[in-house]
């Protein structure tokens, strides 16, 4: 088996690049042959995997945080090849939530190894949104609204790990007001005074919250979890909640899916695809059901 992993040696606030070591001898052990390919800077991922000859390989693999499989995402799909092998994850980044779906610490990097070593990909559904005259993919979640300022606040205390987004979120709660929001699901429009909206593919957000629970990575659908004008301590009651994926029983919360989402803010702020911070609404939404093959346990 061959394999090209792209990978990120910032992930982690550098931890991954003491690891790399460990990964690659790890490959070799298992008998896996990687050509290995580091970024250096941001976006760097989406141009190595569209850029890459693919068909050299089995598999092209992500290794580092969300981010780095966003950018993987990205670029295999703006790959002109004819020959698209699986995707696979080594998590090493800080924030790794799609890991969970595969039942994945990101320090267990060897389980993540032998799941590489079983080669039995997986259909999945991958998210497409477009704004701003440009398409992206995402395999996890968006956000935006008040998450969206969370996740930029979040940017100067990622040396904390998930400890950042919650003192990100006591920063923003400050100044929380809610705005008018259109939403169209699959042609019904729905007029809202929103908080926040997220469009998810997967479960996980920010490696430990369960902000979509009902959300499957290949059922043809996208979640959409919208919460509305709620008070401040209402607020921090529904986000300790978010921890086990009970906030959508809060009043304040609406819950859907659907194939196609369309979602226009009052005052558009930026998205957050996958923990970039990328575009900004109006944006147009749609689930591309079984897109693309990925390696599963």
């Amino acid at each position: 088996m061959k394999i090209l992993v792209i990978y990120n040696p910032k992930a982690g606030g550098g931890r991954a690049r003491k690891l790399l070591s460990s990964i690659t001898n790890g490959l070799e052990t298992a008998g896996i042959e990687a050509d290995v390919m580091l970024t250096e800077r941001r976006g760097h991922g989406i141009e190595l995997a569209a850029n890459a000859d693919l068909s050299k390989y089995d598999a092209v693999v992500a290794s580092g945080g969300d981010g780095t499989l966003f950018e993987v995402v990205n670029g295999y799909f703006q790959n002109k090849g004819k020959k698209k092998p699986p995707i696979g994850l080594i998590p090493n980044g800080t924030g790794n939530a799609f890991m969970k779906e595969l039942n994945l610490v990101k320090s267990d990097w060897q389980k993540a190894i032998d799941i590489i070593k079983k080669n039995q990909p997986k259909a999945l559904d991958i998210g497409r949104f477009e704004c701003e005259g440009f398409n992206r993919y995402f395999i996890n979640i968006v956000g935006m609204g008040f998450v969206s300022r969370v996740a930029q606040a979040a940017e100067s205390f990622k040396w904390m790990g998930n400890t950042a987004y919650t003192i990100a979120t006591l920063l923003k709660m400050v100044k929380l007001k809610p705005q008018k929001i259109e939403i169209e699901l699959d042609n019904e429009v729905l007029y809202r005074d929103g908080i926040f909206v997220e469009v998810a593919n997967t479960r996980y957000t920010g490696t430990s919250f369960v902000m979509a629970p009902k959300a499957k990575v290949d059922d043809g659908l996208l979640d959409v979890v919208l919460l509305n004008k709620i008070s401040r301590f209402r607020l921090l009651l529904l986000f300790t909640s978010i921890y086990d994926g009970t906030h959508i029983n809060y009043h304040e919360v609406e819950y859907f899916q659907a194939k196609k989402i369309k979602v226009i803010e009052q005052y558009p702020e930026a998205l957050i695809p996958d923990g970039e911070i990328l575009g900004s609404s109006p944006v147009e939404f749609e689930c591309l059901a079984g897109a693309v093959q990925f390696l599963w346990d």
